[in-house]
């Protein structure tokens, strides 16, 4: 399973230490090496079987590379994680009978690559194509073939892992945001196996407590999806270092029953919903967008989150950007004074309430939205584009901002310009303190960073994270020099 457990509002403590051996049958170290493949199961969940047997039978049709029956034969494993569910039932004629509507599926699809000492070579996760009719097991498995293939062909170009090891014991404590904490919690994991000697504990407390916990010196490192502001460092007195991560979506994730098919938000409709303007959803403005959506005449349940969360600066750095009265009356911040609606602590809280409420809709990284079976809709971009957050779209909203990350890599890629950019998108950060007096916990964050800036970035797919620019990567990595 690639999904990591349930975060929640509980402490996530990763204790990196004795991991698995190193497997002699896998002998690829890069993803153009590959050329035997074994499937490992792709998960007890509904449709899993039938997931991975299609992917084995378009890896064998393309005849691009051999599955092999046993992983002692494979120069390269790959592991899966899938689900289809079924998310109601639709017609096309209102007249027809109840019993001649057509079900409606939902799912995703998950995998990851691992060659030579279990380093991930690559990874990818696809959500069903949008104007896709007919077997939604061969849709996800078709979408993963052909970008494994067509990642297959292109040169690699992502820079190699720095040789790094820390040779002492070393204790690092983090704590911060939960948008990317599934992400975090496997990097900790996988860094664990090539670095015993590295103890991390992180707690996803949301960005607003890990960054107090940071300016008060009790952190290692914060993680947190909104980076702070020169003024808010001069306060401080600390010039903290910025570091993307990776980049991540948040989307709008809703609970209404009898509405199967994807809804489009507008930003008015997404701003006026939140400012309490916006009370049913069956609203003029709703119907506009969503012309055959049988909306119901119902109180639309609003829910955000109650903690200090950088989820929450993404989702109102964009309704800033894009709505004049939310710019003026409640601004962009991991905290506001909202109008309206119910709060949630953690992302995790915020799925579940959406989960557990009808009519209800609510803000989350994309990954918990999956993992919660929730649907989310498309929202109009800059371009006038209704686009659903996916990886493709998450990307394009990343690119155009690669440039000008130079030495500063803090920057807004919300309501980014393009046709096919996703508008709620942003990097994340881990800040580091200027002052860490012990070398050998510098050595040790110098490595951990140089990991997940190299072989790290092959894992943020698998779990609907976008990689990093290498541009970016490569700037940090240089950076990084700085730290020992």
């Amino acid at each position: 399973m690639l999904w990591p457990g349930p975060l929640g509002i509980f402490t996530l403590l990763v204790v990196l230490g004795a991991c698995g051996g190193t497997a002699q049958s896998q002998t690829a170290e890069t993803l153009s090496q590959v050329r035997k493949l074994y499937l490992e199961d792709f998960g007890p969940e509904n449709g899993a079987g039938r997931l991975r047997a299609r992917v084995i039978d378009q890896l064998r049709q393309k005849g691009k590379l051999e599955v092999v029956s046993s992983p002692e034969e494979a120069d390269a494993i790959v592991q899966g994680n899938g689900t289809i569910w079924l998310a109601g039932y639709v017609s096309t004629d209102p007249r027809a009978p109840s019993n001649s509507r057509q079900p409606v599926f939902r799912g995703f699809l998950s995998v990851e690559v691992l060659g030579k000492g279990h380093e991930p070579l690559w990874s990818y996760l696809v959500t069903p194509s949008r104007f896709r009719t007919g077997d939604i097991a061969a849709d996800l498995a078709d979408q993963i073939v052909a970008r494994l293939l067509s990642a297959m062909r292109q040169s690699e170009n992502a820079p190699a892992p720095p040789v790094t090891g820390t040779a002492e014991s070393v204790s690092l404590t983090a704590a911060g945001a939960t948008f990317p904490a599934p992400l975090y919690q496997k990097w900790f994991e996988s860094f664990g196996q090539h670095h015993p000697n590295v103890h991390i504990t992180y707690r996803a407390l949301g960005s607003g407590a890990g960054l107090q916990l940071l300016m008060e010196g009790q952190l290692d490192f914060a993680a947190s999806d909104m980076p702070l502001s020169d003024a808010k460092m001069a306060e401080s007195k600390k010039t903290f270092r910025h570091f993307a991560s990776v980049i991540g979506g948040v989307v709008p994730a809703y609970n209404v029953k009898g509405v199967e098919q994807t809804l489009n938000f507008t930003p008015h409709v997404l701003a006026g919903i939140y400012l309490g303007k916006i009370r049913k959803w069956n609203d003029p403005s709703i119907r506009e967008a969503n012309r055959s959506a049988p909306l119901p005449d119902a109180e639309i349940a609003v829910v955000h989150r109650s903690d200090g969360s950088g989820t929450t600066f993404v989702w109102t750095d964009y309704l800033s950007k894009v709505d004049p009265e939310w710019k003026n009356t409640l601004g962009a911040g991991t905290e506001v004074p909202w109008p309206v609606g119910t709060g949630a602590e953690g992302s995790e809280g915020v799925a579940h309430a959406v989960q557990q409420t009808p009519n209800s809709i609510g803000y989350m990284e994309m990954v918990y939205a999956l993992r919660h079976q929730l649907s989310y809709g498309a929202v109009q971009n800059a371009a006038g584009r209704f686009v659903q957050a996916d990886l493709p779209s998450i990307t394009a909203a990343g690119v155009d901002a690669a440039a000008d990350m130079r030495s500063d890599f803090r920057v807004s890629i919300t309501n980014a310009a393009g046709e096919g950019a996703y508008p709620i998108a942003s990097y994340t950060w881990w800040l580091l303190p200027p002052d860490q007096e012990s070398s050998a916990k510098r050595s040790a964050l110098a490595d951990l960073l140089g990991w997940i800036l190299t072989s790290g970035q092959k894992e943020c797919s698998a779990l609907g994270y976008v990689p990093l620019p290498h541009v970016v990567a490569e700037r940090e990595l240089e950076a990084l020099h700085t730290l020992k």
